[in-house]
């Protein structure tokens, strides 16, 4: 995006917030830590069971918090009802400018009048397409081409305050949302600190009214696998919601994960083979994978799989001590 400039020599330094709470939060802060900025204040979610055993831990952003000797640290359950002591707390810091990444608490206006520069949120997609809470993994469902990162100026909308920077990243054919987090994470992380190296320098631009788009929270019943759908559209599925939730189905009432798999070009001996084949049946497998009928005749090879209670295993491996899996239905 092509940004107009404005000549104005960078004051003094800046006294920074920073509000967020996963890995793609805590990547951010790590990288402003190191480029040299001082974080005086983070807000980050309350500490929740995590991981396999439930165990209550704070957030990402909060432990990295801490480990860096920020001892400033916020966790409000909500704007809504108990923030008057966080909201006091910021006001009187009197940041310049609160850096937002993926907080996940929706913030008052009264907060983004607090901050001289406002605040300024880090949102993993081009705005204004896919606004909300799930951009990475709606843009691989989508089929979309291409992701990006956006620094955007906060307003009281979803998304809809003006832009102050652009980089628009690729999406290659095998990228899941974890890969894809990854490398928005370090686009996001250079981005926001070339923004606040230039600030005066940056002219907002309000944001398009053209190809506005919303990214809904994703809901674990969605990667549930219809294999009505096309190949191309399950596929699609099975890298949006890798790594979380997984996408999933059954196998003779059994639980399984399927966390990679790939659409096949039907020869003619495939063709023939799905001729009035329920769609989930499997039609041919071996250590090449799982061919699987799939909606209008496609078919989807799976590569890799997780049977319930099991660890993550190539097809190869999987079907090995599965028997002959020919004629049976993914359901």
């Amino acid at each position: 995006m092509s940004t107009n400039i404005i000549s104005n020599p960078i004051s003094k330094p800046l006294k920074i917030a920073f509000a967020g709470t996963p890995e793609i939060a805590k990547i951010v802060l790590e990288h402003l830590l190191n480029s040299g900025f001082n974080v005086s204040l983070v807000l980050t979610q309350p500490d929740r069971p995590r991981g396999r055993g439930n165990k209550v831990s704070g957030s990402p952003v909060k432990q990295l918090a801490l480990a860096r000797g920020i001892d400033n640290v916020l966790q409000p359950v909500s704007f809504k009802h108990d923030a008057q002591q966080s909201l006091d707390v910021i006001r009187a810091l009197n940041p310049d400018i609160i850096i937002v990444v993926a907080y996940g608490l929706i913030l008052p206006l009264e907060l983004l009048t607090i901050p001289r520069l406002g605040c300024v949120n880090i949102h993993v997609s081009l705005l204004p397409r896919h606004r909300g809470a799930a951009p990475i993994a709606r843009s691989i469902l989508a089929g979309d081409r291409h992701s990006g990162v956006t620094i955007m100026q906060m307003d009281a909308g979803l998304d809809t305050g003006d832009v102050l920077l652009q980089e628009k990243v690729n999406i290659e054919a095998d990228d899941t949302a974890g890969t894809l987090h990854d490398k928005l994470a370090i686009v996001g992380s250079r981005l926001i600190v070339d923004y606040l190296n230039q600030f005066e320098q940056i002219v907002p631009q309000p944001q398009s009214d053209i190809g506005i788009s919303y990214a809904h929270k994703i809901e674990k019943s969605e990667a549930k696998i219809d294999w009505s759908n096309e190949a191309v559209v399950i596929e699609r599925h099975i890298r949006g919601f890798n790594p979380i939730p997984g996408c999933f189905t059954y196998l003779d009432d059994n639980l399984v994960k399927i966390w990679q798999a790939k659409v096949v070009d039907t020869d003619a001996a495939l063709s023939a083979a799905v001729n009035g084949v329920i769609a989930g049946t499997v039609i041919k497998m071996g250590e090449e994978g799982i061919f699987v009928v799939c909606g209008s005749g496609t078919i989807l090879l799976i590569l890799q799989l997780q049977a319930a209670g099991k660890n993550r295993q190539l097809v190869r491996d999987y079907v090995i001590g599965h028997g002959d899996l020919l004629g049976n239905i993914f359901s």
